[in-house]
């Protein structure tokens, strides 16, 4: 188990280029299956999951090939079936949770699939029916072995239909998605996930042949196609990461530019953080966050305490609010933070509390923050980085504190994030892997 050991206390400077989008990775990497011809993905992160489900693919059937550091091709016209039977499979499905996107187009393309529980983050219940609700819809028949908690599903022929989904599953919708665009007649998914990923999705698979409308809202409207063809797809910077990289700039005081960052695809994103106080500029497709040694929290209208909550897109991505609490740490002010869609992702916060960290969690979905105003700065202390995301939370507390942190357990960072140690160290940071 790996640990980042972290000298606080350094301001950064310097221009730093955002990875391609893990999230959209996941969804587009599994879309490959859906055609015998070659796919083309360029801008792909090199991290832990998506190296995982490439690997997957690999040991499927897909044959891959490198062209650059982060371009690939696939070509799905060899795939082995036999080899979901298989302890390897099992082992490899477990571990990362996007692996569940590769049954959509398994099914569609094959009328059969089967996937174990996947795995991911701990951060509470993430329940896989939106998916299979809406493959029986299509047709299928799904069963669930619970001894070996082994999904399947199998089909003739999927035939379109009318889908409400019960929530706005950015997984659930891609791999319906993914499944109908190879169904018979029409297909219509309402209350779909309507992210960029999504979009990007759509867009790809458009482009390999399949016909969708409505593509940028909830309510998606897919004739079903015999057969898809090849394309090239370059993926979308990290939405997530150009966030952490907002706020870890405010934490340190700190002078960065990030570089291409598709602003229009961002959403609230730097609306929420210019609420939390940071100043930034906006030069062309960059980002500009000026050295800024003190930053207040907004309040509404009326003057009562600021509320951040996650919410389905175009609402602010719960990805982001670890980041956005520690950034409200040392702000001048108090805030609410509400995380709505997991009831586990705010246990992080007793690492900030033993920083020093002046946080109430009121519940496991609500923490009330208040704010030092960098006067009393966090204190550097040893932590273990428990998911993806409140990981590089806990890198940005340690980057801003006084003092050494060790953080362990850093593979859950290297899950999400390319590099991290290197590509920070260039700026200024310190932090030795350890």
């Amino acid at each position: 188990m790996a640990s980042f050991e972290v000298i606080g206390g350094n301001k950064l400077k310097g221009d730093i280029y955002p990875q391609g989008a893990k999230n959209e990775a996941l969804q587009i990497l599994c879309a490959v299956l859906l055609t015998p011809e070659t796919v083309t993905i360029s801008n792909i992160p090199d991290i832990r999951d998506v190296n995982k489900l490439i690997e997957l693919l690999k040991d499927l059937g897909v044959a891959i090939d490198k062209v650059s550091a982060d371009t690939y091709t696939f070509r799905a016209d060899n795939i082995n079936l036999d080899y979901l039977e298989t302890e390897s499979f099992v082992e490899q499905g477990r571990a990362i949770r996007g692996s569940v996107m590769i049954v959509g187009p398994l099914l569609a393309r094959y009328g059969k699939a089967k996937m174990p529980k996947p795995g991911g983050d701990k951060i509470g219940r993430r329940r896989l029916d939106t998916h299979f609700i809406g493959f029986e819809k299509l047709g299928a028949k799904f069963s669930y072995e619970t001894s070996e908690s082994f999904f399947s599903v199998s089909a003739d022929r999927l035939k379109g239909t009318y889908i409400l989904l019960d929530e706005a599953s950015v997984t659930g919708t891609a791999n319906i998605l993914m499944a109908a665009v190879l169904a018979e007649g029409t297909t219509t998914i309402y209350n779909a996930a309507c992210e960029p990923y999504i979009q990007q999705l759509c867009r790809m698979l458009n482009r390999m042949g399949a016909n969708i409308s409505g593509v940028g809202s909830n309510l998606l409207v897919i004739e079903g196609v015999e057969k898809l063809g090849g394309t090239e797809h370059r993926m979308l910077p990290d939405m997530i990461e150009i966030g952490s990289f907002i706020g870890l700039a405010a934490m340190t005081g700190s002078e960065i530019t990030i570089k291409d960052c598709k602003i229009p695809e961002l959403g609230l994103i730097p609306d929420t953080f210019q609420r939390l106080g940071i100043k930034m500029e906006f030069r062309g497709d960059d980002i500009f966050i000026p050295e800024q040694d003190r930053y207040e929290v907004d309040t509404y209208i009326d003057g009562s305490i600021l509320n951040i909550s996650d919410h389905t897109w175009p609402g602010l991505t719960p990805d982001l609010l670890s980041v956005a609490l520690v950034v409200a740490t040392q702000a001048k002010g108090t805030v609410l933070i509400h995380q709505k869609m997991f009831e586990s992702r705010l246990f992080f916060v007793d690492k900030l509390i033993d920083m020093g960290a002046q946080i109430i969690l009121c519940d496991p979905h609500r923490a009330t923050v208040i704010g030092q105003n960098k006067d009393i700065p966090l204190r550097g202390i040893r932590m273990t980085s428990p998911d993806i995301r409140a990981g590089v939370a806990l890198l940005i507390a340690a980057l801003s504190a006084e003092g050494k942190s060790i953080i362990d357990n850093v593979e859950q960072i290297d899950r999400g994030y390319q590099n991290i140690d290197g590509r920070l160290n260039a700026l200024g940071a310190q932090i030795r892997r350890i």
